[in-house]
């Protein structure tokens, strides 16, 4: 599966998010954020992020907080993706099943998701490589959807949809640090389209996600190389040979049993200490 390199900028998400603003609320960008002005012509600032419908700043700040504990406290970045995934469903209203996907370039497809529903929808959307979120990673924009089951773009995941009680779903593009691409994808039990509330509050999430993701690569990136590095002495030391033979060996050792290099360098540190001792 090929990677887009092509980035949209975030104020193209957002012009897609204006477009579904419910009419009597200001789209000016100053319209949301000031009163009209009093008895002596000045203007005071509201309290609320975009306006009077929209999330509160203070409790859009304090998710955004509690998201940010949760992932850079993860081991792996395997595990944040579950712990994103499992935070859009306590979190956000509405929410039933929220998956998130990324494509690294050359790398297999990561998932992960959390809710009681909709695991046959995800199979299926990864069988068959199309769906809600792989569009919505591969064009780099917001999919929406307010009647899925009935959605003809993807009538392949009709069936799914309605026996996993999927109604709806906003699928939100990622990217991190030019790593990987991917979206969270966040299934509604309601039909209809998403709530311009709910739409803000998750593509805050998502934003915060891109930036904490790309961390936490990094973090993984260099966890990675230090255990390659003494993997490569062990069997240096084991074999007497030189190290690109001994890089080559541990690649095709990950590659044969089907595992990233990281996790057969880890298993072969363990075994190496256990026969030390």
């Amino acid at each position: 599966m090929s990677v887009p390199h092509r980035r949209v900028p975030a104020a193209h998400r957002g012009a897609r998010l204006t477009r579904r603003t419910p009419a009597g609320i200001p789209s000016e960008p100053d319209a949301g954020r000031r009163t009209p002005p009093g008895p002596d012509g000045r203007r005071t600032r509201r309290s609320t992020l975009f306006n009077q419908t929209g999330p509160h700043a203070v409790e859009l700040a304090g998710l955004l907080h509690e998201l940010s504990v949760r992932l850079l406290s993860a081991d792996r970045l395997t595990q944040a993706l579950d712990r994103l995934a499992a935070f859009g469903v306590s979190a956000l209203p509405g929410v039933v099943r929220c998956s998130v996907t990324l494509i690294s370039e050359g790398g297999p497809l990561t998932s992960a998701a959390a809710g009681s529903v909709g695991k046959t929808f995800d199979h299926l959307q990864y069988a068959e490589s199309s769906g809600p979120g792989l569009e919505a990673a591969r064009t780099r924009s917001l999919v929406t959807s307010g009647d899925l089951p009935g959605d003809e773009r993807w009538p392949h995941l009709s069936a799914a949809a309605l026996a996993d009680g999927l109604a709806a779903v906003v699928a939100i593009p990622l990217d991190v640090r030019r790593t990987a691409v991917g979206a969270i994808s966040l299934h509604l039990d309601r039909a209809g389209e998403p709530d311009p509330e709910l739409l803000v509050t998750a593509m805050a999430v998502a934003g915060q996600a891109e930036v904490l993701l790309g961390e936490l690569h990094r973090r993984d990136a260099l966890a990675e190389g230090a255990e390659v590095d003494r993997a490569v002495g062990v069997i240096i030391a084991q074999r007497g040979c030189g190290v690109q033979e001994a890089y080559a060996v541990l690649q095709e050792s990950a590659q044969r049993l089907g595992l990233d290099r990281r996790t057969v360098a880890e298993r072969l540190i363990k075994a190496a200490a256990r026969n030390a001792g």
